[in-house]
């Protein structure tokens, strides 16, 4: 377990009152992150969607909360089943619940993983605003920054054939383009909306040609 992200659960679950030791469920965490199948979604996600939570912790109602979404989010990652958002909810209310947390932080922390389906929270929902912002963050990197996870992408998917995968990543992209706004925080609206619309129809474009 890396000292680093190891300690950051460590202090949020006691910062959440957590009645059972902290480390054996970051254990199971950190090892869920690290399985072979990720090219993407890795311990570098997790880490760049919890610095990214951090940077914008004061639009949201419970930081923690979201904070904790951020840890369960993609937890259960099988690039071939689609139930993977749904299982990672189910996981954070079974080990949240054994670590002691209160009943209503739990619920929120499982919506929250719901909510990174679509991406596409309510205008009220400072807490879904923050974590969707925070895990769609990578889209508005640099353009090389944005190949590299483009790339990684395509890697986690390599059992697709070309065609299929351009057909399905297509789509995927121009959801995201149509989405009413693709950042709902003013910090990361102002940060990366300009050029994640830029890369996302760069990469639609070749996707197509």
């Amino acid at each position: 377990m890396t000292t680093e992200l190891s300690d950051r659960w460590r202090e949020l679950l006691l910062r959440c009152d957590a009645t059972a030791d902290p480390d054996p469920y970051g254990r199971d965490l950190l090892e869920r992150w690290a399985e072979p199948q990720r090219r993407y979604h890795t311990t570098d996600h997790l880490r760049a969607v919890l610095d990214h939570v951090d940077a914008l912790a004061g639009h949201a109602d419970d930081p923690d909360a979201v904070r904790l979404a951020a840890w369960f989010h993609d937890a259960i990652y099988r690039p071939d089943r689609s139930e993977n958002e749904e299982r990672s909810a189910q996981l954070a209310v079974r080990a949240l619940r054994e670590a002691g947390l209160a009943e209503e932080r739990v619920a929120e922390v499982a919506r929250l993983v719901r909510l990174t389906v679509t991406h596409d929270p309510a205008a009220d929902d400072r807490n879904g605003q923050v974590l969707c912002d925070a895990d769609l963050a990578v889209l508005g990197g640099t353009p090389p920054e944005y190949a590299r996870y483009a790339a990684a992408v395509r890697e986690e998917y390599g059992f697709v054939p070309d065609d299929a995968f351009r057909t399905g990543r297509a789509a995927i992209l121009r959801q995201l383009l149509d989405l009413p706004a693709l950042y709902r925080t003013p910090a990361a609206r102002a940060r990366f909306d300009a050029p994640a619309r830029a890369n996302l129809a760069a990469e639609l474009r070749s996707l197509e040609s």
